[in-house]
Formats: C-alpha cells, sequence, structure tokens
C-alpha cells in the first residue's frame, strides 16, 4: 500500500466539505486532475494555506506573463489567477463568470458522463 495523502476527499468534522471558494465547480475541475496535481491543488485551496497560496498564484502569474520563455506556458496564467481569486474578490467574480461559462459551453469538463460535442 502507498502512503498517499487523501486531502481533497477529507471533511473535518463540521464543515461543508466545500473548499476555499466554496464553489463546487471548482472542486469537481480538482477532482477531475491526477492525483498528485490535485493533491497539490487542494492543499493550495485550504484556507489554512494562504500564504502559500498568495505567492504561488503571483509566480504561476509572473510565469504565464513570461510564456515566450522556454518551460513556462500560458497553462500558468490561468492556474494563478484563480489560485489568487481565493484572497482576492475582484477576481473571484471573474473566476464565477469563468465557470459559468464552462457550465454552457463545456459541461463535459464538470461532469464526465456528459458526451463530449
Amino acid at each position: 500500500m502507498s502512503a498517499v495523502s487523501d486531502e481533497r476527499t477529507t471533511v473535518a468534522p463540521g464543515s461543508t466539505g466545500q473548499m476555499a471558494g466554496g464553489d463546487p465547480r471548482l472542486d469537481k475541475l480538482v477532482h477531475r486532475m491526477p492525483q498528485r496535481v490535485g493533491d497539490v491543488v487542494s492543499y493550495l485551496l485550504k484556507p489554512s494555506s494562504r500564504w502559500v497560496r498568495i505567492p504561488s498564484g503571483a509566480l504561476l502569474v509572473v510565469g504565464g506573463v513570461l510564456s515566450f520563455l522556454p518551460v513556462l506556458g500560458v497553462w500558468m496564467l490561468p492556474l494563478g489567477l484563480a489560485l489568487l481569486a481565493e484572497d482576492v474578490p475582484a477576481l473571484r467574480s471573474s473566476r464565477s463568470k469563468v465557470f459559468d461559462w464552462i457550465e454552457r459551453k463545456k459541461p463535459h469538463w464538470l461532469d464526465p458522463s456528459i458526451p463530449e460535442k
């Protein structure tokens, strides 16, 4: 047996089982990630990880802006903005609009039982 943490499914007594942002759509996307990546993102989304989440989000945004360099990529920009949205209310509303778009245009991203168009 491997000692893999199960941070994504562990629920503390008295909590609702949702992540820091409280958006179940974010939780669905995190659960679709590979186990190791999902565990890291789950850790970063915990309210107690704020002092790790903010610098990580800022570094990912900078890496996304510098995507013309090798190793860095545009994928870093939305991930960094999503992490920063946990702590910046102005970004939280934008994240909600992106999730609304995903629900309309790409519902299979949130529910794998829906066939892709």
